[in-house]
């Protein structure tokens, strides 16, 4: 212990910087957030959060004490310990406002208790057996004295192991009722952060009066320390702290009492939204509950905090709460005093899915023209909607973040516009013959048959960048299958993508289902999208791979259907045409390099290397100013070679191209099954039977015979439209139309039909006989 308050002691303040004589305990410069901003506003937004510098983390009863409310949660203190600290080593100022003295306490002495009884009993009976013995109900105050210097000592252990310095503050509300010791302990806990050292803040237990019932909640300058989280919201205001971080046993507030049937989390809590709530009981252990935390939490952020409440207590999501709040990232309930301007993600996903359900219910007909009616508005609107993309266009391209790649994406023209209307006009048609088309009837007994027919999968959220023609594509296709729709854009194509949902739901409202479409405008993270496994049924990427990846990570409980990377091959074989080769090469690069059925490997036969063939393609390349990176086996034929490729699983996305040599249609093979992403890949020859090995052996979602990859799309293969190219190897693969979009499920019909019926006592035996489908047979 002495060692430890010396190494406290030589601490230094918070403005000393190594001259490099040694290694400072924490460098302002490393800090990961913005200037300390005027206190007296709280943030408005969770994104926001990342700037908090004065942080108060407050640990609820049921957060620090063990289920059986004897003894602390070691585990979760523990985790508790080191979010703070890594907070802390940013450059930030952490306080702590903690409960669970009275807890260690109440341990300590039943374990004393026992102990002496034991003894007693051992005594007077002359052995050591132990009989039945009763606790006295210990009193809170004694507990409190008996437990708070061992929570402390815990507390101080837990932060030496990260060479951080801890002080205890105890407190009662009568010393915030005296101005003298309210600047006291202002000027204490000011110079404690200036040297570094975190205080843990708590009520003093053994002593505290009764809260002074007059004194509740009356305003910025008054509020009675009744608990932790009055105690908590008081500091934060004296000390002008920038976000309030109270951790408890449930994920936030609902707005009905959690575990109700009906009980929703409130991600986004506005105090106009009182009214709204009802709450429940208190939790097991300590003397607050929601409302006093909801009261505490208005009033701090009244005062100009910011504040969340969530859960402490979760395995899944103790160890990292914390920095995840901080970070912005949706956990628990986030206190605002602005207003959210429209519903929130949750409440559009809970729209989508109710008017989705009347969309699947509508004709096939119906469907149909309200996507005819889509491609209308897009040719009779295209003013409009071209004026909004040369917005998105020039602030892009000033802001100078955006590759050409995407800038290129991002372009929408009259012609994109025209055959995205064709593509429409044309899946209306196919759209007839989708929702509850019957696949399959069995008669699988008498009076007893079974269908199989296609419905829709439920709720989809797709998840886009740049590409504004993927909304009306997608959304069409989702009308079409009946299913719901949850779409976010990228930033970038901000205003494009806002008149192409207004027209998407205008075309909607003709059959009134205009929410079953729904475009996600507030500041939602994608990882936060992905949380929304109750509510979603499939996620659609439609991006660059690193897109692609980062949902497929964070969509835990959620299906991905798409493909994280588009490096796809074309290889031209001894017996190709010459003609044909460079066709279709020049096509399957240079086209639309941004593409993801792009050309990114061209892989040659040995024979062809020092022949006009490929002597043309290179020129022809270099003439495309397509860059040319050399393959490890093409790079060592050269003496003056290009650059040689760093990986053979390259996505450019742009005028570049690997180069690389093979020995045979075989060995090709083998390549693009190694370095390949099972997109597209294309074989160029005139021998027939080569191609047919190729199509056969190389597992891709497309590959092709003297043809561009370019051809890998949906409206290309006469889907109408696609959602994007799964290489997935289940459910839908290659381009991903309406079918796509669809599942089954099955009807029985019966008569009265028990599984009794068909046991070996039974009177009935099953027949399983096949009933003919007709041609375009619905249910």
């Amino acid at each position: 212990m002495f060692t430890r308050l010396a190494l406290c002691s030589r601490l230094p303040p918070r403005s000393w910087q190594s001259n490099g004589g040694g290694v400072p305990i924490r460098a302002f410069s490393q800090a990961k957030f913005s200037l300390p901003r005027p206190h007296g506003k709280s943030f408005a937004h969770r994104g926001e959060l990342k700037q908090a510098k004065r942080i108060v983390v407050k640990l609820g009863s049921a957060v620090v004490t063990r289920g059986d409310e004897c003894g602390l949660a070691l585990g979760r203190l523990a985790s508790i310990v080191e979010q703070v600290a890594m907070l802390q080593n940013q450059g930030r100022e952490m306080m702590i406002v903690t409960s669970g003295a009275v807890a260690f306490g109440r341990q300590r002495l039943r374990h004393e208790i026992l102990l002496s009884q034991s003894v007693r009993q051992a005594l007077h009976s002359g052995q050591n057996q132990l009989k039945e013995m009763s606790v006295p109900v210990l009193e809170a105050r004694a507990c409190a004295a008996a437990g708070q210097s061992g929570l402390m000592a815990l507390y101080e252990a837990m932060f030496t192991q990260y060479s951080i310095c801890t002080a205890q503050i105890l407190v009662t509300n009568l010393d915030f009722h005296d101005e003298q010791k309210r600047r006291n302990l202002n000027s204490t806990l000011q110079e404690l952060m200036r040297m570094n050292i975190i205080p843990i803040i708590n009520t003093n237990d053994a002593v505290v009066p009764p809260p002074v019932p007059s004194s509740d909640l009356q305003g910025v300058n008054v509020i009675s320390i009744k608990d932790n989280d009055s105690l908590a919201a008081r500091l934060a205001v004296e000390m002008k702290v920038d976000l309030l971080v109270a951790l408890s046993d449930v994920q936030g507030l609902y707005d009905s009492p959690p575990g109700t049937d009906d009980a929703k989390l409130i991600d986004m809590f506005y105090p106009g939204d009182q009214q709204s709530i009802t709450y429940g009981t208190k939790s097991r252990v300590g003397i607050g509950g929601m409302e006093a935390k909801v009261k505490a939490a208005l009033w701090a952020l009244q005062g100009g905090t910011s504040v969340v409440i969530a859960n402490g207590t979760d395995p899944k999501v103790t160890g990292h709460v914390i920095t995840d709040i901080v970070e912005g990232k949706k956990v628990g309930t986030f206190f605002s005093e602005v207003k959210p301007a429209g519903p929130t993600v949750e409440q559009q996903t809970e729209m989508a899915r109710h008017a989705g359900r009347a969309l699947s219910s509508l004709l096939p007909e119906q469907r149909g023209e309200i996507i005819c009616c889509l491609a209308e508005l897009l040719t009779e609107k295209k003013d409009e909607i071209l004026s909004a993309n040369k917005r998105d266009m020039e602030l892009a391209t000033a802001s100078g973040r955006f590759s050409q790649a995407l800038i290129d994406r991002l372009s929408l023209s009259t012609a994109k516009l025209n055959s995205l209307a064709i593509g429409l006009r044309q899946l209306s048609v196919s759209s007839r013959d989708s929702v509850g088309r019957v696949l399959r009837r069995t008669r699988v007994a008498n009076n007893l048959e079974l269908e199989q027919i296609t419905v829709p999968i439920g709720v989809l959220l797709v998840i886009f960048e740049s590409r504004p023609d993927c909304l009306p594509q997608v959304s069409a296709l989702a009308i079409a299958s009946g299913n719901a729709l949850l779409l976010k854009g990228g930033k970038e194509a901000a205003n494009t993508n806002k008149i192409l949902h207004q027209l998407t739901q205008e075309a909607l409202s003709i059959h009134g289902v205009s929410d079953a479409v729904q475009l996600v405008s507030t500041r939602e993270e994608v990882e936060d999208l992905c949380r929304l496994d109750k509510m979603v049924d499939l996620i659609i990427p439609r991006g660059s791979s690193q897109l692609v990846r980062e949902i497929q990570k964070a969509a835990k409980g959620i299906p991905v259907l798409g493909h994280s990377e588009g490096v796809c091959h074309v290889y031209i074989d001894q017996e190709a045409s010459t003609d044909k080769a460079i066709d279709i090469v020049r096509d399957s690069k240079c086209d639309y390099p941004a593409a993801c059925n792009a050309m990114e490997t061209l892989l040659i036969h040995k024979d062809l290397l020092r022949t006009p063939l490929f002597d043309q393609i290179v020129d022809m390349l270099r003439a495309e100013n397509v860059k040319i990176h050399a393959g490890p086996r093409f790079a060592s034929y050269l003496t003056f070679s290009p650059s040689e490729v760093k990986s053979l699983r390259t996505e450019y996305g742009d005028l570049e191209c690997c180069v690389e040599v093979v020995d045979s249609m075989e060995e090709a093979v083998d390549h693009i099954h190694k370095y390949g992403s099972s997109h597209t890949d294309v074989i160029v020859t005139e021998n027939e039977e080569t191609a047919e090995q190729f199509l056969q052996q190389v597992d891709s979602a497309c590959v092709f015979w003297n043809s561009s990859s370019r051809f890998a799309d949906g409206y290309r293969f006469g889907l109408g439209a696609e959602v994007g190219i799964s290489t997935a190897r289940i459910h839908a693969r290659g381009p991903v139309g309406l079918e796509g979009l669809l599942t089954t499920k099955w009807i029985l019909r019966g008569e009265g039909h028990t599984v009794a019926d068909f046991s070996e006592q039974g009177n009935m035996k099953y027949l399983h006989e096949n009933i003919p489908v007709p041609q375009g047979s619905f249910m």
